[in-house]
């Protein structure tokens, strides 16, 4: 029986289409699935990257409460129009500790995956307070209630110390300094502390971020995480070194 024919008898007969499609389909999921199982981690780490430090996630989770995820993504895709637009397209590392992660689906506002440094703690103030009055086009509500709400993270220590289980990677010490640490980064004088907060937490920005030095609001958290994002990682070295990478496992 020729090739031809065969195919005419496979397509002719549903129930043997069905046998042969789920065979078929199997043994693809298989191969793609079964090394999964051998891997460790399928997210090659890059040089930078951190968890989030107690002030930046207490802000990222202020984020996630006001639903500022459904109008703005948080991953640039590698196409030219977006890169020139928003920056580097993401890497996957710098997904690798959100729980859950923002990469969004609709964009009613810019991507800001690469927002950090691009504007000013004033700027970010006054356009959630404000949003029309630096960007008249925006649809977006006023925030002016975060300047005015003190912060309450409940326990910091708590929450790290969960996502130590989940597989972040905080040291005990992160865990124990979590309060003293969201007090010193949202401090306008951050002190002696400093120096060891920056060393478990390379490149974290300490400063009050909303202009009121008397107290820690939630204004000033969503504002430290606002500026970080993108700002961790040398995305164009990583990006090398990733190509690279890949390269050399063909």
């Amino acid at each position: 029986m020729s090739m031809t024919a065969r195919h005419k008898t496979l397509e002719r007969n549903i129930t043997l289409l069905a046998i042969c499609t789920f065979i078929a389909v199997s043994i693809g999921g298989l191969v793609q699935i079964t090394p999964l199982f051998y891997l460790d981690n399928t997210i090659e780490e890059v040089d930078g990257m951190r968890p989030y430090t107690p002030l930046e996630l207490a802000g990222r989770d202020i984020y996630i409460r006001e639903g500022c995820y459904v109008c703005h993504s948080q991953m640039i895709r590698p196409f030219r129009d977006e890169v020139e637009r928003y920056g580097h397209y993401s890497l996957a590392a710098e997904s690798m500790y959100d729980r859950p992660f923002q990469w969004g689906s609709k964009r009613t506002g810019p991507d800001l995956a690469r927002v950090g440094g691009r504007y000013s703690d004033e700027w970010h103030v006054q356009h959630l307070i404000d949003p029309q009055s630096v960007v008249p086009e925006s649809i977006m509500p006023s925030y002016s209630f975060l300047a005015e709400t003190t912060l309450d993270a409940g326990d910091p220590a708590a929450n790290l110390a969960t996502l130590q289980t989940l597989g972040v990677p905080y040291s005990d010490e992160d865990i124990t300094q979590a309060m003293a640490d969201m007090i010193l980064q949202g401090s306008a004088f951050p002190g002696a502390g400093q120096a060891e907060f920056n060393e478990r937490y390379p490149n974290a920005q300490a400063r009050d971020f909303d202009g009121d030095p008397d107290r820690l609001t939630e204004m000033d958290a969503l504002i430290a995480y606002l500026q970080m994002l993108g700002t961790l990682v040398d995305v164009d070295s990583a990006a090398a070194q990733q190509e690279l990478s890949e390269e050399l496992g063909r």
